[in-house]
């Protein structure tokens, strides 16, 4: 029988680094920008697709309904994001970018990628292209749809 050891585990191993990369960003989103996590993460999916459903950002996004919601309400109440009527959806509502969440996003972005260089900008560009592939390719998996 195998011995299990912490810190030899790929699940934990994968848990820790992501925490570890998500609270270094969340720090630098929140003093420059103000922005928890899922705010951020919402004004980029509604940056890419305007118009977009809460429904749709939680399938984009694998953030449950409660932190969609309560991200939207807050980007809504700081005048980022507006709010109407979906026309293919009584139930819901279109999240679009106001003029001040689309120069939020122009800010934000650009720093976003500089941050992403700082921590990844040690590994070659094939080694980060097949990092992604692997982390998309565990995606699938977990999801049911390959190996």
């Amino acid at each position: 029988m195998s011995t299990l050891r912490l810190d030899d585990f790929v699940p934990y191993r994968l848990s820790y680094t992501s925490n570890l990369v998500s609270e270094a960003i969340a720090r630098t989103y929140e003093s420059l920008f103000g922005l928890t996590i899922p705010e951020w993460r919402l004004v980029a999916v509604i940056a890419e697709h305007d118009g977009i459903t809460q429904a749709a950002i939680c399938t984009r996004t694998g953030m449950d309904k409660v932190t969609v919601s309560r991200a939207a309400i807050a980007l809504t109440a700081r005048g980022l994001v507006a709010r109407a009527p979906s026309p293919t959806d009584r139930r819901s509502h279109d999240l679009a970018l106001t003029g001040e969440g689309r120069a939020l996003y122009a800010q934000v972005a650009p720093k976003a990628l500089e941050l992403e260089k700082q921590i990844f900008g040690g590994l070659g560009a094939a080694e980060l292209r097949g990092f992604v592939a692997t982390l998309r390719r565990i995606d699938a998996i977990v999801r049911g749809g390959g190996n």
